[in-house]
């Protein structure tokens, strides 16, 4: 069973199953759903399978390398392979795939089509994740762009084609800085080759790194959701169908930072440390940004989509922050993100099928009617904000850690950093708190029917009558008792508890998870640290206005020759 090739096998079953749709004899699209939840839960077993018996999470190189030929001449192949940095991300886009499809149960309009897409999208992710050429990373890459927009044109909004394309626009514009530097990479040098392992031993020229690296960040930052080039996220998730908000901000925007770890920190180190500085302001203005935009949207969704693109910035200051423990927590905030904003938006989509709105000014008072969807949604709350116990908590400390610990930058660079970080974390719980009090509680009952005009205000004659309990639920004003919402499901309870254990697993004790993936963090670490050595000496006092130290002792210098 070592040759057995189990990467490839993992990428192509959900792609093989998704042409298979077609010719299942099914009407309602009954089979159909249960055809691709089982699909997806085999695939997944497959993965954990794999990873558990031929993964070594010691071994910081690639490994279950499997090469195939395409041309020879031109050196392409399908090689695909995984590491620390692969595994438990194929895991994370298995997990909250499989799930996302178990939350699209109630898809009745052109089932056989939705399903195909998924799976092609499960498969693509899982391709960006182990692609070893970098041809083949650029390919899965662009794949993954088709099901999503159609995704989300289809089964989306009132206003789905506008969010689709501009989806589409944003993503595919920038995907194109991928195929220049990887072209530009290839054929430079003696050798031409598409072979990361291989391309990782190639040595480029600075200014040669500088411009791969900006086109890299382009690529990498629109899917990351980087300001200013995250405009994109919260159309598309205020249009999408909850399954696909599930994957958007489970899995997608995690492609951004595992293509930044991945390329521009793992081939182009030299160039990360001119661009380090820029990643952490990024990374702070990400989190106050996004924080402070959350304040302002009505529609819960949206409000959601700027959480992310502030829980974004925590990766870009653990990337940046040249610390084991900093690079490690960018990777345990993709993972503990990617369960947290999954399970946010699943109960969201939970609470529109009971109210179908998502302004949240029209769902007050549906607190008393949905308790198990007001506790779940008040766990996935307090894990987004931090909360000790929970995953958001692991990660962020040790970004935090990480960057008040790294002597590469000067201590006002630093502690700016911090600070502006610190804010966006306290303005967190405020606009998560605030949601649930709208959502689920609302202000007093005449004004929650005030605005809204369905609500027949007469019904308040029960209030004159004795019954304080009288409220607006969604868009009725009825006793909590006459309510029409149901409470969670037992289908509902599983999916959001399933990822709720996990999250709460990694929050009390992260060792399992950060262990799949600490040797290659501090592999990549140790080569940032020999290329900013190499940079102090050439750099002996300042840079950019003194926001890196810049001074390495002679007996720290690297063997390696001085980059000019």
């Amino acid at each position: 069973m070592t040759d057995f090739p189990w990467l490839t096998s993992i990428v192509l079953l959900p792609l093989a199953a998704a042409l298979l749709i077609p010719l299942l004899p099914d009407k309602d699209g009954r089979i159909v759903r249960w055809y691709a939840l089982a699909v997806g839960l085999a695939d997944f077993v497959l993965m954990c399978f794999a990873f558990w018996t031929h993964y070594d999470p010691t071994v910081a190189d690639f490994q279950m390398v499997e090469t195939f030929r395409w041309m020879s001449q031109l050196g392409l192949s399908w090689t695909v392979s995984v590491d620390g940095l692969s595994v438990p991300l194929v895991l994370l886009a298995g997990f909250a795939t499989t799930l996302s499809m178990f939350a699209a149960w109630g898809v009745d309009r052109r089932p056989r089509l939705f399903y195909a897409l998924m799976l092609v999208l499960y498969a693509a992710q899982v391709g960006v994740f182990v692609a070893q050429d970098l041809l083949l990373f650029f390919i899965m890459w662009e794949v993954e762009l088709i099901p999503v927009y159609l995704l989300v044109c289809i089964w989306g909004g009132q206003n789905r084609r506008y969010a689709a394309m501009k989806f589409l626009m944003y993503t595919a514009i920038a995907s194109i800085f991928i195929l220049v530097a990887g072209l530009a990479m290839a054929f430079s040098g003696d050798t031409t080759t598409f072979d990361i392992a291989a391309l990782r031993l190639k040595d480029f020229s600075l200014p040669m790194e500088l411009l791969l690296y900006a086109g890299l960040l382009i690529s990498f930052g629109v899917k990351l959701a980087i300001f200013p080039m995250h405009t994109w996220l919260p159309d598309a998730h205020g249009e999408a169908s909850s399954p696909v908000s599930m994957i958007l901000a489970g899995v997608l925007l995690k492609m951004g930072g595992y293509g930044l770890i991945r390329l521009n920190m793992e081939l182009l180190p030299n160039a990360h440390v001119y661009f380090a500085p820029v990643l952490a302001i990024l990374g702070a203005v990400n989190i106050v940004y996004g924080a402070l935009n959350s304040f302002g949207q009505t529609n819960m969704k949206r409000r959601l989509a700027y959480s992310s693109i502030s829980h974004m910035g925590f990766v870009l200051l653990g990337i940046a922050s040249f610390t084991d423990i900093g690079v490690s927590g960018a990777m345990l905030q993709m993972i503990s993100h990617g369960l947290i904003a999954s399970m946010l938006f699943f109960l969201a989509g939970v609470t529109y099928d009971r109210t179908h709105t998502m302004m949240m000014d029209k769902m007050g008072g549906i607190g008393q009617v949905m308790p198990r969807v007001f506790a779940l949604f008040t766990a996935g709350a307090m894990a987004s904000l931090a909360l000790p116990g929970m995953s958001g908590f692991a990660g962020e400390i040790a970004v935090f850690m990480g960057m008040t610990t790294s002597d590469v930058y000067g201590s006002t660079f630093r502690t700016v950093t911090v600070f502006l970080s610190a804010v966006g974390l306290i303005l967190t719980p405020i606009y998560l708190l605030s949601m649930l009090r709208q959502v689920f509680f609302g202000t007093s009952a005449e004004l929650m029917c005030d605005v809204v005009p369905s609500c027949d205000l007469g019904d308040f004659e029960m209030k004159r009558q004795g019954n304080e309990e009288a409220a607006c639920f969604g868009t009725n004003c009825v006793l909590p008792a006459d309510a029409k919402f149901e409470d969670a499901k037992p289908r509902e309870l599983f999916i959001a508890v399933c990822f709720l254990a996990l999250i709460v697993a990694i929050g009390l004790y992260p060792k399992p998870a950060m262990q799949m993936y600490d040797a290659k963090t501090v592999a990549v670490n140790a080569q940032m640290q020999t290329s900013y050595q190499q940079f102090a000496l050439t750099h002996s006092s300042t840079y950019a206005g003194g926001l890196l130290d810049g001074v390495v002792s002679s007996a720290k210098a690297p063997v390696l020759g001085v980059v000019e």
